[in-house]
Formats: structure tokens, C-alpha cells, sequence
């Protein structure tokens, strides 16, 4: 299982976790993380900003709340597996930014964020007994239960369910 799996699953566990939809915003609260949404360019969808122990999280207010949802798991991500790069501010300060190239998961560290959001926010013993229960005559059926459920976008959905192998491919 990848590190980020597994340090999703430890946040799950410290936190009693085991039914959806997960809320990544009392996580990030319960981790002592503000979480800000702001104005920022259609691209940027957040950003973490850490500085002598303190963390804020900025989401792009613009965006739909699945993705929002999405990305302060994807910095909770961050957050939990990487250091950041730093950043020259009046200050010194680390920040990650998730925008257009981190959403197509080219950086290491971007993958790496992506699958613990996605292992967050869909786990995948949750998502694995949901599909059992769920009558469906086509995957698009599936996928618009379960996103529904985890309160997730049918594309998020859709890939989870194809890396967990549940469907084949992308819903027609």
C-alpha cells in the first residue's frame, strides 16, 4: 500500500472515521488548520501555507464544493506527506499550490497529494461495501450514486473507482 493510502487511513483512524462523506474541513480543523477561501485565478484551486508551526489552508471560493472538498484533502495531503517549498514572502514561509498542472499529477509530490485526498475522501473499504449495496444498470448509474454519497465529482469517482479496479474505464 502507498504512503499516502496508509497516512489517509491513519487520519481516518485518529479521528474515528468509518462512514461517508468524510469532511476534510473539521479535519483540517481538528488538525488545527484554518481553512480560508479565497478569490484566486480560476487555475489555482488552493494552496498550503505553513510558517513556524502554523498552517492555513487557501481554497479557491469560485470553485464547486466537490472541488473544494477535493482540495483541502489534497492539501491535508500535503500537509501530512511532504515539506513544502519555500516561498519568499515578506517572510519565510513553505506554501504548496494545487492549480491546472498539480490537478494532471505530472510532480511527484502532486500524485502523491492526489491519492491521499482521494484515499481520504473515498477510502477504500467505505467505497468498496457502498458499491455492494448499490443496484445499478450501468456504471454511470454507479458512479453518480457513489459521488452523491461521498460527495465527491463524478470525475473524482469515476477515477477512484477505476484505480480501486471496481469499474474498467471512464463512464459512458
Amino acid at each position: 500500500m502507498a504512503k499516502a493510502d496508509l497516512a489517509a487511513r491513519r487520519l481516518l483512524r485518529e479521528f474515528r472515521i468509518d462512514a461517508p462523506p468524510v469532511d476534510p474541513f473539521a479535519l483540517a480543523e481538528h488538525l488545527g488548520v484554518l481553512v480560508v477561501p479565497q478569490r484566486m485565478d480560476d487555475d489555482v484551486s488552493g494552496m498550503l501555507l505553513r510558517k513556524e508551526g502554523d498552517c492555513v489552508i487557501g481554497v479557491n471560493q469560485a470553485h464547486s464544493v466537490e472541488r473544494r472538498r477535493f482540495t483541502v484533502a489534497h492539501e491535508l495531503g500535503h500537509l501530512r506527506l511532504h515539506e513544502g517549498r519555500p516561498l519568499i514572502l515578506d517572510t519565510d514561509a513553505r506554501v504548496n499550490y494545487r492549480n491546472a498542472v498539480s490537478s494532471m499529477a505530472t510532480d511527484r509530490e502532486e500524485i502523491d497529494a492526489n491519492r491521499f485526498a482521494a484515499a481520504l475522501l473515498a477510502p477504500e473499504g467505505m467505497v468498496r461495501r457502498a458499491a455492494q449495496h448499490i443496484s445499478f444498470s450501468t456504471t454511470n448509474d454507479l458512479v453518480r450514486v457513489l459521488a452523491k454519497r461521498f460527495q465527491l465529482s463524478e470525475m473524482a469517482m469515476t477515477y477512484r473507482l477505476m484505480n480501486l479496479g471496481i469499474v474498467s474505464g471512464p463512464a459512458h
